[in-house]
């Protein structure tokens, strides 16, 4: 995969004359440039590419990769390909997220329909939250929220992580700067085994999701015997 052309972005509709007026007094060209914008490549865009680079990673123990990936390339989709490119389950997965596509609720629809997800928390930020409330969000509850097994909380977050535990003991860490969807740019990520890691994002998310949490969940069975025995004692 060649990405070493980083100038793969769209140059928004900006007043350029900035570049005339630091033309120094003799009208001379100075040292200053306008950014080089090229086309992105369509290479990166298809899910088969997301699929190839998850059969690529092969994770085990201890171990650790690390990637730039196009920004035409969907990181939601990388996750849903690791899965089930692997055959691995996670038994609970924390994802938080700036933003993300109807397409990539759609993936993990998916995985939790599936069954390569058995619990699934996802956070995103309130910017997100504010601009898709009437819109996404609603998409969202209806997609995911099935048979107890989801939350959404809203955050001031602006972190990308996805953290999960798998049925065969792996607890596993991405990290990076791409949101779920594409984004236009260059992005990069780490993947790695790394189960103090884990446990590090899975004791400050908890208490994310904890305190922001959308839906409210409905206490069961022994987690219930657990709250009664408490109040009494308690009292």
């Amino acid at each position: 995969m060649n990405i070493g052309d980083f100038g793969n972005f769209e140059l928004p509709n900006l007043d350029t004359s900035l570049f005339d007026v630091l033309n120094d007094e003799y009208g001379e060209e100075t040292r200053y440039i306008k950014p080089k914008v090229a086309s992105i490549s369509n290479d990166f865009v298809l899910y088969d590419n997301a699929a190839k680079l998850a059969k690529d990673l092969r994770i085990d123990f201890g171990q650790r990769a690390d990637a730039f990936i196009s920004g035409s390339f969907i990181f939601g989709d990388f996750i849903e390909a690791f899965l089930t490119q692997h055959n691995a389950k996670a038994v609970k997965m924390t994802i938080s997220t700036l933003s993300l596509s109807q397409n990539n609720v759609d993936s993990l629809a998916n995985l939790l329909n599936a069954g390569y997800i058995d619990e699934l928390n996802l956070i995103v930020s309130v910017y997100f939250w504010g601009n898709e409330v009437r819109s996404l969000i609603p998409y969202i509850y209806k997609r995911l929220d099935v048979g107890n097994k989801f939350q959404l909380a809203v955050a001031g977050v602006h972190t990308k992580t996805v953290h999960f535990e798998t049925l065969g003991g792996r607890k596993i860490v991405i990290h990076g700067s791409a949101n779920l969807r594409s984004s236009g740019n260059v992005e990069q990520f780490t993947i790695e085994e790394n189960p103090e890691l884990y446990d590090f994002y899975e004791e400050h998310y908890s208490r994310v999701i904890e305190r922001y949490a959308t839906i409210k969940k409905p206490i069961r069975n022994a987690a219930l015997w657990e709250e009664l025995v408490k109040k009494k004692f308690n009292d």
